[in-house]
């Protein structure tokens, strides 16, 4: 698959997919005081964004090590990300969520709620296959951790003024174009490995 610096934002903020993680993060910081709340919201994505973009400089190692093929990456991405798709799409029922007292950090917030598996393989994957792009991946990173920035510290007014129910109606949304992405990825790691099988 080849990706662009604006399908490579998309897919990145589909992925870490913030107004899916408002309720998260509203349950995490509700003991931290609401003055403070922005600048922990703020430094949970910086530290999202540093671990992203070290996985960009050193993912092609970190596959070499494991001895990973890129059309393993491809595949196994794809799976893990309809299955992501999915939950969004089909929520589980309402769990009751750990209390979490004091500020967050690191976890649960920076990991793995923004920087989780998904998004790991997915920058992994982009520079794993066009590596002479990584400018653009890495622009695309910065545009997809303003999204989030945005997005999460004004949660709050975001609820008030569209309401529960749209927030939901977009995360789902959210979810159907994931689903179709994961497809097509999965689709287009499966042609090349078929046709490596018969030209082999």
């Amino acid at each position: 698959m080849e990706y662009t610096f604006a399908s490579a934002t998309v897919l990145l903020i589909l992925i870490t997919d913030p107004i899916g993680n408002i309720p998260v993060f509203a349950n995490a910081l509700k003991h931290v005081a609401p003055e403070r709340r922005p600048r922990v919201i703020l430094r949970e994505i910086l530290i999202a964004f540093v671990l992203l973009l070290t996985f960009m400089f050193v993912g092609q190692r970190f596959l070499e090590l494991m001895n990973l093929s890129e059309l393993s990456l491809q595949i196994g991405g794809g799976v893990i990300l309809f299955l992501i798709a999915l939950r969004m799409v089909f929520p589980p029922p309402d769990a009751p969520e750990p209390e979490t007292f004091g500020e967050p950090l690191i976890v649960p917030l920076a990991i793995p709620m923004i920087a989780g598996p998904s998004a790991l393989a997915t920058v992994l994957l982009l520079v794993s296959q066009q590596p002479e792009k990584r400018l653009e991946w890495i622009a695309a990173l910065c545009v997809t951790m303003a999204v989030s920035a945005v997005v999460l510290v004004g949660a709050e007014r975001v609820q008030r003024l569209v309401g529960s129910r749209v927030v939901h109606a977009l995360e789902r949304l959210m979810g159907l174009v994931l689903v179709s992405v994961s497809i097509e990825m999965m689709l287009s790691g499966i042609k090349v490995f078929v046709q490596r099988i018969s030209q082999g």
